[in-house]
């Protein structure tokens, strides 16, 4: 869809249609269905880790369950950008998203996404300092402290976003609108420009590798001092111990940072996992994260218990 230039005569896309996941015709209303649930659960899952934060001393009062309320707001941001408009794609509903539309759900999917790299290297690094530095973790990692630095990430993540928006729209737009993906996202919007698109791609590739590149690598850092550290631990409890707060951090981060290679590191490819990985990252990921940090973290877990027997004991009382 668009509109003719009179000045230039070229057509200037004003909307584009997004084809959505491929799918059977006969599958529509079960696919409606299981995504409808997992934006459910995805909500309610994260609302409820963000409460458990909130409300429990113990938690709120720690650096690493501030920064795990905050991954929580993200994960339900996230999946309210993507879900919702893949699951019009299930519906009789236009697949048709606005100009503007296009571009602010480019703008939050990287600010959101990089905001989520760069959160998940301040956990690492929060980890770092509580297993290595256990005696100067309240003064190296306090909660002022803790709020500067995801501020930075936040600030950070909104300016990578601009940065990917701006580049990706300065090109212009003058046939095809049909974007063959699920969402608006770098390299389905980039194949409907009318201008080469080599060096956005390039640009796209360094901004998008060295964000991801750096947060990784400094997150291995990270855990390969804290390995070494919990390998100097004598008692076989104390090792469990701090090998399981580590591994929720570490298995989300997997879940994430993988997926996330294989897109967009790979310059020019139009693989058709493409958006079957892509959708893992985006809706299933969000998903797990709240499951990965019940089963597996104890003081989540003993929180959620004080206020299950908090609410009960309440309730005897009426």
């Amino acid at each position: 869809m668009g509109k003719t230039n009179s000045s230039s005569l070229d057509t200037v896309v004003t909307s584009f249609i997004i084809l959505g996941l491929p799918h059977p015709p006969n599958l529509r209303i079960l696919l409606f269905l299981v995504f409808f649930i997992i934006y459910i659960l995805t909500q309610l899952g994260n609302l409820l880790i963000l409460l458990t934060v909130w409300v429990d001393p113990k938690l709120h009062a720690r650096p690493m369950y501030i920064l795990l309320g905050v991954l929580s707001c993200l994960d339900m941001w996230l999946s309210s950008v993507i879900v919702p408009r893949l699951i019009l794609d299930f519906t009789p509903a236009s697949r048709a998203i606005s100009y503007g539309g296009c571009v602010a759900q480019l703008y939050f999917f990287h600010f959101l996404g990089s905001t989520q790299c760069f959160l998940y290297t301040l956990m690492a690094y929060d980890r770092y300092l509580a297993i290595c530095q256990p005696l100067r973790y309240p003064v190296l990692m306090n909660g002022r402290l803790c709020t500067i630095l995801v501020a930075g990430a936040w600030a950070a993540g909104s300016i990578h976003g601009s940065i990917q928006v701006t580049l990706t729209f300065r090109l212009p737009y003058c046939g095809p609108n049909k974007v063959d993906y699920f969402i608006c996202d770098i390299p389905a919007v980039l194949r409907l420009a009318c201008a080469d698109t080599k060096v956005n791609e390039l640009v796209t590739f360094v901004d998008i590798g060295v964000v991801a590149a750096s947060c990784f690598m400094l997150i291995l850092l990270s855990y390969a001092n804290i390995v070494h550290a919990i390998l100097q631990i004598r008692t076989a409890d104390g090792r469990r111990r701090a090998f399981s707060t580590c591994g929720s951090h570490l298995t989300v981060v997997t879940v994430y940072y993988v997926p996330c290679i294989f897109i967009y590191l790979r310059a020019g490819s139009k693989s058709p996992l493409d958006g079957a990985v892509a959708v893992f990252y985006t809706v299933v990921t969000p998903l797990l994260n709240p499951l990965i940090y019940t089963l597996r973290n104890q003081d989540v877990k003993s929180a959620l218990k004080r206020m299950a027997a908090g609410r009960g004991a309440a309730n005897a009382n009426k």
